[in-house]
C-alpha cells in the first residue's frame, strides 16, 4: 500500500480533517471553528494513500519542543483501518527528530495496545506517557 505523510497543514483540507474527526467518540461534536483553531495551533500530520484522493489519516501534537508533547486526534478513516496505517502514522510521529528527548503524553480509552508498541505506558486509566 503506497502512502505519504504530510506535515504541512496547507496540504490538508479542513473538510477532510472534520470528516475524519466526526467519526470519533471524542470529537464528533466538536464545532468546526474549534477544529480549525486546534489545527492552526498544532503540528499536524496527514496520511494519504495513492489509491485515495482524500485524507485517510490524521493526527496532531501540541508541544513546546523542549519538554513535552501531547499526541491528539489520531484517526484513520474507517475504510482503511486494520491495514497498519495507524502504526505507520504513530511511528512517524514518535520518531520525528524534533520530538526526540521529549516526554509524550496522550489520553485514550481504547487504544493502549497500539500506543504501548511505541513506548507509551498507562499511568492513570486513560493517560499514557512515553518517557525520553
Amino acid at each position: 500500500m503506497e502512502y505519504r505523510i504530510v506535515e504541512d497543514i496547507n496540504e490538508m483540507k479542513l473538510d477532510d480533517i472534520v470528516r475524519l474527526l466526526r467519526t470519533t467518540y471524542w470529537a464528533d461534536k466538536r464545532p468546526v471553528e474549534k477544529i480549525e483553531k486546534s489545527v492552526q495551533n498544532s503540528k499536524c500530520y496527514g496520511l494519504y494513500l495513492e489509491e485515495a484522493e482524500n485524507l485517510v489519516g490524521f493526527a496532531r501534537i501540541i508541544t513546546d519542543y523542549a519538554t513535552n508533547y501531547y499526541l491528539s486526534d489520531v484517526i484513520i478513516d474507517e475504510k482503511y483501518r486494520n491495514k497498519g496505517l495507524g502504526k505507520v502514522l504513530v511511528s512517524h510521529i514518535v520518531s520525528s527528530p524534533e520530538l526526540q528527548g521529549l516526554r509524550g503524553i496522550l489520553v485514550t480509552k481504547d487504544a493502549q495496545k497500539l500506543y504501548s508498541q511505541y513506548g507509551f505506558e498507562v499511568v492513570d486509566g486513560r493517560v499514557m506517557l512515553r518517557n525520553p
